[in-house]
């Protein structure tokens, strides 16, 4: 099952910096397990268009959709058994400490 993690900061972030996780171990372990298929760090929200059609009149608008101060980072995409793995491997991620992953099930059909 795949599932679309979103890798976001949080304004309340654990304070707790022992054992910290390690980026780069986190991407080549679950890389390597073939739990990760594809993932990147998302340009920052300033850099964002927002696009929407209202009235056969296209609106565009510079940076992201809401002003918020937990922005989307990054994605990683996720190939599990289940959501009970995909909490695992979210769960070790270094954001799952420093901000928030939303993690998503795609609909319909999977390939």
């Amino acid at each position: 099952m795949k599932y679309l993690m979103f890798v976001c900061t949080d304004a309340q972030p654990d304070t707790d910096k022992e054992n910290e996780p390690d980026i780069h171990a986190w991407v080549s372990e679950n890389d390597a397990r073939g739990r990760r298929l594809q993932g990147s760090e998302l340009a920052p929200a300033a850099a964002a268009t927002t696009v929407r059609v209202r009235n056969g009149e296209l609106l565009l608008c510079e940076g992201p959709f809401a002003e918020t101060q937990e922005v989307i980072v990054g994605f990683d995409l996720l190939e599990c058994a289940d959501l009970d793995e995909a909490v695992e491997i979210a769960r070790t991620h270094p954001m799952a400490r420093a901000g928030r992953l939303e993690l998503r099930p795609f609909a319909g059909p999977q390939q």
